[in-house]
């Protein structure tokens, strides 16, 4: 194939990536581009899903490119740019590490380096493209916020920094040497081959961990998916082309223009990929201080996981501060506005993320295989009020339990007179009750049934038999005891004794009230978090093995 002159040439910097390929792509299905994609890899690998795809035959004819440029080398991002018309500056958020010298080099001297390399070559236009989080401290919520925003003082992270100084940077060069540059400021960039925010919340969903809503769950924020930001960036070379104004050396803030609260939509990934939507509520604040405690504990430890803690710092932050961005200068200078709409982008994504989807069999299997828990209540009435089966019921019998707890230990008196008082109240309740008319005011009054006040025979019988067995087991214990011969039996009755005999004297009312607490919560976190407590308690009885048997090789011969 020969490229005639309707071609005109452009460069991708970072066109392997998230949002890099979807502009390459773009950009050839435009027919009108020939395209040099540049990476840092030292070859172009394609991917299963692009063989025989139309970047596969761009470079089999020519009208797609592949350069191995490291923004650090100006001398290769030269090569790759020179006869170029435009660049689209997309570097790749992956390549970025906790290392800060790596992260200034790759970022702000890449910036430096592309800028003086298109003012060499005589590049007429350079679109970067930024990030919304330029303009967000981590701490002030943002409300329709405007390109009108100045940075922050201070960054809550070093990323978001870094990346303010590069876009400030590029804005600063316009008009230099005849070339116009411009900045998209995109919010929270979704859609398929996304290796961040959906990837994070399908690792956490399978351990568990997304079912916390952090905050109010009132927080609104603005996505975009990935089409829309390709959309954009043409939109914007457009403008830059038309030489305007009111578009060089101007920023823009690129959404879906359709503001949602954020823990709504991960409940709408989560959901269409079969897992469990968020219920659970933690206060923000909490919840701030752990991953802060984290994030800073995983800097000591190991780069790969403080990259993942890093991310999931953000995460909060997202998901408890409002972001909403104003789009109406990008609308109105370069004429953008979403070509996919955010419930579109999100069946999108969800399709394309179908090998990591839960199977269907799931909920099924979460529905009747019983858990340990379960197994250990019995699963019946208690399991399902101590499991929080349903939320009033459970909520009902622990408030009954407290007030009787408050009854009998808390307000003063012996048990005696409060089990005695507590007989009267419910004999004057239920003889009030008795005396009331059938109908009061036109509603009617329900009686209560004789048969509710009565007991079954089997039930009758099945305590008495239980008595009996109680009885029979003390009355065995007690002729071991008689006859002296098993000391061990001895020990165990006077060890249990004697903690009675401290618990009933010293601590009975907070052991009491301890144990309603935890009655009500431990099977509940245990059954959400199964394989984790297990696992670590796991590593907790074998950290104690090692131990033991350390402390054993190292006692003398006679005492081991």
């Amino acid at each position: 194939m020969v490229i005639g002159d309707q071609f005109r040439t452009c460069v991708v910097l970072g066109g392997r990536g998230f949002i890099g390929r979807s502009l390459v792509l773009r950009l050839l299905e435009l027919g009108n581009w020939i395209i040099r994609i540049t990476a840092s890899a030292e070859s172009l690998q394609l991917d299963p899903s692009e063989q025989n795809s139309l970047l596969s035959e761009a470079l089999s004819t020519g009208r797609a490119l592949y350069f191995h440029v490291d923004v650090r080398n100006k001398t290769q991002i030269i090569k790759a740019i020179e006869g170029s018309s435009v660049v689209f500056y997309i570097e790749a958020a992956n390549s970025y590490t906790h290392d800060f010298y790596q992260c200034y080099m790759i970022i702000i001297q890449g910036a430096k380096n592309v800028i003086n390399a298109c003012r060499e070559c005589k590049v007429k236009r350079l679109i970067y493209n930024s990030s919304a989080d330029v303009v967000f401290d981590g701490s002030q919520d943002i409300i329709n916020g405007d390109e009108s925003l100045p940075y922050p003082w201070k960054f809550e992270d070093m990323l978001s920094n870094l990346m303010a100084q590069a876009e400030a940077l590029v804005l600063f060069a316009n008009d230099i040497d005849g070339l116009l540059t411009c900045a998209l400021r995109p919010s929270n960039v979704f859609g398929p081959g996304e290796s961040q925010l959906v990837p994070l919340l399908v690792n956490k969903a399978k351990s568990g961990w997304v079912k916390f809503i952090i905050g109010s769950a009132k927080n609104m924020s603005d996505f975009t998916y990935v089409e829309n930001v390709v959309h954009a960036h043409i939109c914007a070379e457009e403008a830059l082309c038309s030489r305007m104004v009111s578009v060089s050396g101007k920023a823009f803030f690129i959404t879906n223009l359709e503001p949602v609260k954020f823990c709504e939509f991960v409940s709408l990934i989560l959901e269409g990929l079969g897992y469990q939507r968020p219920m659970i509520k933690l206060p923000a604040c909490v919840v701030w201080y752990i991953v802060s405690l984290a994030k800073w504990m995983c800097a000591k430890m190991d780069s790969r996981i403080f990259n993942s803690s890093g991310y999931v710092h953000n995460i909060v932050q997202l998901a408890s501060c409002t972001r909403t961005f104003n789009c109406s200068a990008a609308q109105k200078d370069i004429g953008y506005s979403p070509v996919v709409s955010l419930e579109e982008g999100v069946a999108l994504t969800i399709e394309s993320f179908s090998h990591v989807a839960q199977d269907s069999s799931f909920i099924r299997d979460n529905d009747f295989e019983q858990s340990k828990v379960e197994k250990l209540l019995g699963s019946g009435k208690v399991a399902d009020v101590l499991l929080w089966r349903d939320e009033k019921k459970t909520f009902t019998y622990f408030l009954a339990l407290f007030l009787l707890y408050y009854w009998f230990f808390l307000c003063g008196r012996t048990f005696i007179s409060s089990a005695a008082k507590l007989l009267l109240l419910i004999t004057i309740i239920l003889s009030g009750y008795r005396i009331l008319p059938s109908k009061i005011f036109g509603l009617t009054i329900q009686r209560i049934p004789l048969s509710c006040f009565e007991i079954s025979e089997v039930d009758m019988r099945n305590s008495i038999t239980t008595l009996a067995c109680m009885w029979n087991s003390v009355v065995r214990v007690t002729r071991l005891l008689a006859q002296g011969d098993d000391w061990n039996i001895f020990l165990k009755v006077a060890v249990s004794l004697y903690f009675l005999k401290l618990t009933l004297s010293h601590a009975l009312t907070m052991a009491v009230g301890v144990a309603l607490v935890l009655a009500f919560t431990s099977f509940f976190i245990y059954e959400q978090y199964e394989e984790e407590i297990d696992g670590i308690v796991k590593i907790l009885l074998n950290s104690m093995k090692v131990t033991m048997g350390l402390l054993v090789r190292n006692l003398p011969i006679s005492v081991a």
